[in-house]
């Protein structure tokens, strides 16, 4: 269930003293970052100022991500599960989420395989603005659209290419570089995946 300001009251905060469970999920990456708990005053708080805000049992008081490091996660979406008894999150991270400094709490897990493509996505992001000559990236911005473009053009006929010749390893290797040159594409163009994906969605529903 979504929640809003008004399904707020039908949660079930009788089960657990007022207090429920919170899984915060990085809503590009679906990366798992932290876990903290919530009363129905910080999930108010948290729709309102649209950052995530917790009750700290040890403080005693509300206490809203990143109040102190300026690491906060911006909300993007909030719903309970079918027992309405937990909470699920989707935010946007501003910043490491754990106070070691690390993306999540659970750092040392791994994490699912299409999570390392978001993560890509922002490394390639972070080169837009880098000088031509620190990265291969950086220096296919420096090039213009219309090279990116020209190279992605190259990486479709090379993924063909080998998967009609039934050469698996290099399909592979080919489909690695395409899926690279289209992150880059779509970033030199102000687009990411997320809007790739909001229009498979679209199509999906149809």
């Amino acid at each position: 269930m979504k929640i809003t300001s008004e399904t707020l009251s039908q949660l079930a905060w009788e089960k657990m003293d007022n207090l429920l469970p919170c899984i915060v999920q990085d809503a590009s990456s679906g990366q798992v970052l932290m876990q903290g708990y919530m009363n129905p005053e910080s999930v108010q708080v948290t729709l309102e100022k649209q950052l995530v805000t917790f009750y700290s049992r040890s403080k005693q008081r509300l206490w809203t991500k990143g109040e102190t490091s300026n690491n906060t996660l911006e909300l993007v979406d909030i719903s309970a599960d079918c027992d309405l008894d937990s909470i699920l999150v989707l935010a946007k991270a501003n910043g490491p989420t754990c106070h070691t400094g690390t993306t999540s709490c659970w750092n040392s897990a791994d994490t699912p395989d299409l999570s390392f493509i978001a993560e890509l996505e922002q490394v390639i992001a972070s080169r837009k603005q880098a000088p031509a000559d620190s990265s291969y990236t950086a220096s296919l911005y420096a090039s213009g659209i219309k090279r990116i473009a020209q190279k992605v053009g190259e990486e479709g006929v090379e993924t063909a290419l080998a998967a009609t010749v039934k050469d698996l390893d290099e399909l592979k290797n080919e489909s690695a570089d395409l899926l690279y040159h289209l992150i880059v594409l779509l970033q030199a163009s102000d687009l990411s995946l997320h809007d790739v994906v909001d229009v498979l969605k679209q199509r999906h529903n149809k």
